[in-house]
């Protein structure tokens, strides 16, 4: 019994530390040396991002909270990733990761929901 409990309270823990950001930790290892990967931190700027980056395939106005997100495609040996940064309304980035805007702000408001 006590064995059952002590994998279960693990596997709990494991899936609640992935709650908050869920993204696949391959894609991270694949990508990181793409410059939006390695180089965007946040609190930079738009103009910074652009500059290192290049024109984003699309940008979208946000939806939960004033500013934009920009969607990237990411591409490295002949495979294809969606990566967003998303700004604030000040213009400066406060989160980025492997997905599209669209699929982040889904991500947001069910993470509200609970």
């Amino acid at each position: 019994m006590y064995k059952q409990t002590l994998i279960v309270l693990c596997v709990l823990g494991s899936v609640a530390g992935c709650a908050t950001k869920p993204e696949n930790p391959v894609d991270y290892y694949t990508y990181r040396n793409q410059p939006l990967v390695k180089q965007v931190e946040d609190g930079m700027t738009r103009q910074q991002v652009l500059s290192i980056g290049g024109t984003p395939s699309s940008e979208v106005q946000r939806q939960l909270q004033p500013g934009t997100c920009n969607n990237y495609i990411l591409t490295e040996a002949g495979h294809q990733q969606p990566y967003y940064v998303r700004f604030d309304s000040a213009g400066r980035v406060d989160s980025k990761g492997f997905m599209t805007c669209e699929q982040h702000e889904k991500n947001q408001r069910e993470l509200e929901k609970l």
